[in-house]
């Protein structure tokens, strides 16, 4: 299972930077994948868990340790595609599987629930951890479950959706890093041939319907992904906005009396959840701010402010670099800290 030669991570990531892992390991059964982690442990060595690499940021120098890409497969259904059930249908799926497909197979076969989360690039066994969502749906509104390796009891173990403490683009697993691998994940979807009803207005407007109102699941789909690519959130080798790791900042949490005079907000508890791009925006930096600088090898994305990307040529340390301007310059016109999406392997922000 290892690679005889260094694997360099710039072949695993969706930023296309990192340097060489210690040792590289594709795991495609389960049991692959708890042995390598396992026999790692026990032997005292450093572990990075790697999925579809879309929320990595890894330093120039690589990781010195294992990485354990996590390719398993598996979509199993408790009903045939000609089977109606009241209940809706439970979906489990393997963590190696690419979650973009799975979308598509989803609205394929009449499973509603995850049609606006199209398009997002990453494995399945990631979602939970960062509890994905766009376009006015979550992963933990669908997930009924998430088996997992405890690294730390050195067990399997099985969550319920409701035990994962899901937040905002935050879970149980992401609060305590490290110690889960998930295995598989089980979702409870409705089957149907419409998609949920369109909460985001944005989706609603390109859909032509109002708030609140559905529409076909295929419809729904081709739409998220015409939004997605329009923005540089549709993977493509050719175009450089979308060497990324998507977005690059959470939309932050603050009270309402710290809220920006015009900038968007929505009700999250007792604070207010603002928008992360109208404050990078409204301190200076544009779309393609960086693109004369850094010998043009880095910059954000042309598209949107929120992803910062790799015009080819990158190093870990520039694009860093550049994260730092943005938040900095974010804190200093409205004292506000950013905190980054993706996870940082062997550097820091």
């Amino acid at each position: 299972m290892s690679s005889p030669v260094p694997e360099f991570l710039s072949d695993h990531t969706t930023l296309r930077l990192g340097g060489p892992a210690g040792t590289f390991v594709t795991a495609t059964t389960e049991a692959d994948v708890i042995e390598a982690v396992s026999a790692a442990d026990a032997a005292g060595v450093d572990v990075l868990v790697l999925g579809g690499g879309s929320n990595l940021v890894v330093a120039d120098a690589g990781f010195d340790g294992i990485v354990v890409r996590v390719a398993t497969t598996g979509i199993t259904a408790d009903v045939e595609d000609d089977e109606a059930s009241c209940g809706g249908v439970m979906v489990t799926v393997a963590a190696g599987e690419d979650w973009d497909e799975l979308v598509a197979t989803a609205v394929e076969r009449g499973w509603v629930g995850v049609e606006t989360l199209a398009g997002i690039p990453g494995s399945v066994g990631a979602t939970p951890i960062q509890n994905v969502g766009a376009y006015g749906q979550e992963v933990a509104q669908t997930i009924a479950r998430v088996r997992v390796w405890d690294r730390q009891k050195r067990s399997l173990g099985t969550f319920a959706g409701a035990d994962c403490e899901f937040a905002y683009r935050s879970s149980r697993f992401k609060a305590d890093p490290g110690r889960y691998v998930v295995l598989d994940v089980t979702f409870q979807l409705v089957q149907g041939s419409l998609g949920a009803p369109i909460t985001y207005a944005e989706l609603a407007r390109t859909l032509d319907v109002e708030p609140g109102q559905r529409a076909p699941l295929g419809d729904v789909r081709a739409a998220v992904r015409g939004l997605r690519r329009g923005k540089g959130m549709l993977l493509d080798k050719a175009d450089h906005d979308t060497w990324s790791a998507g977005s690059f900042f959470t939309n932050p949490m603050v009270p309402a009396d710290r809220v920006p005079d015009g900038a968007p907000t929505w009700p999250a508890g007792d604070l207010m959840k603002t928008s992360a791009a109208w404050l990078i925006e409204h301190s200076g930096f544009g779309k393609g701010y960086g693109l004369a600088d850094r010998g043009g090898r880095v910059s954000l994305s042309t598209k949107h402010t929120l992803a910062l990307t790799n015009r080819g040529g990158a190093s870990a340390d520039e694009l860093l670099a550049l994260a730092r301007e943005v938040r900095d310059g974010v804190h200093s016109a409205f004292g506000i800290t950013l905190v980054n999406e993706p996870v940082l392997v062997g550097c820091e922000l």
